[in-house]
C-alpha cells in the first residue's frame, strides 16, 4: 500500500475518534474534535496532491479516497444536526447530492465512462469543509462563541454558501452528463 492511500486509509480511521469527541458536550472536547476533523481534511489534500506529483494513482486510492471523503463530511454534517447547528434540511440536501452524484459516477462507470470532478465540485467540498470547521469553532455547544454574533452570522453564511455550491454543483452534473441516464 503506497502513501497516499496510507493517508486514506488513515482519514477513515480518525472519522470514529471525531464523531466520539464532536458528541462530547464540552469545550475542549469540541477543539479536539475539530484538530481531528482539520487533520482528516489535510489527509485529503495531501493525498491527492502526493498521488498525482509522485504517479501514484491506484485503483484503489480512485475508490477509497472518495469514499472516505463522503465519510468525512457526512459524520460531520450528522454531527451538526444532532448537536443543533446545522438545519436537518441542509444536511439532507448535501447528503442527498451525494448520492445522486455517486450513483450517477456507478452508472457512468457501467458504461465505461469516467466522470471527473468538476471545478464547481471542487468549490463546493471547500465550501461544505469550511462551513463544517466555521460551524464548530464558532457556534459552541457549550459556552460563548468564539466571536460573538458575528461568528455565529459568518458559520451559517459559509454553510448556506455550501447549500447552495452543492444544489448548483449537483445539477451541473446532471446535465453534463444527462446521456448515462438517458441511455439507461
Amino acid at each position: 500500500m503506497n502513501l497516499p492511500n496510507k493517508l486514506t486509509m488513515l482519514r477513515v480511521l480518525m472519522i470514529p475518534l471525531f464523531v466520539i469527541l464532536a458528541l462530547v458536550q464540552r469545550q475542549w472536547a469540541q477543539y479536539m474534535a475539530l484538530f481531528v476533523y482539520i487533520l482528516a481534511c489535510l489527509t485529503d489534500m495531501l493525498d491527492g496532491k502526493i498521488a498525482r506529483e509522485w504517479h501514484m494513482i491506484t485503483d484503489f486510492g480512485k475508490f477509497a479516497d472518495p469514499i472516505a471523503d463522503k465519510l468525512l463530511v457526512m459524520s460531520a454534517l450528522v454531527v451538526l444536526v444532532d448537536s443543533g447547528r446545522m438545519p436537518a434540511w441542509v444536511c439532507i440536501v448535501m447528503l442527498a447530492r451525494e448520492f445522486i452524484i455517486s450513483g450517477l459516477r456507478m452508472v457512468a462507470a457501467s458504461g465505461g465512462k469516467v466522470i471527473a470532478a468538476a471545478t464547481l465540485g471542487k468549490l463546493k467540498t471547500v465550501f461544505q469543509m469550511s462551513a463544517t470547521i466555521a460551524l464548530f469553532l464558532l457556534v459552541p455547544v457549550a459556552g460563548r462563541p468564539l466571536l460573538g454574533h458575528f461568528g455565529v452570522v459568518l458559520a451559517n453564511l459559509l454553510m448556506y454558501i455550501a447549500a447552495v455550491l452543492t444544489i448548483v454543483s449537483g445539477v451541473e452534473y446532471i446535465f453534463k452528463n444527462f446521456d448515462c441516464i438517458s441511455n439507461m
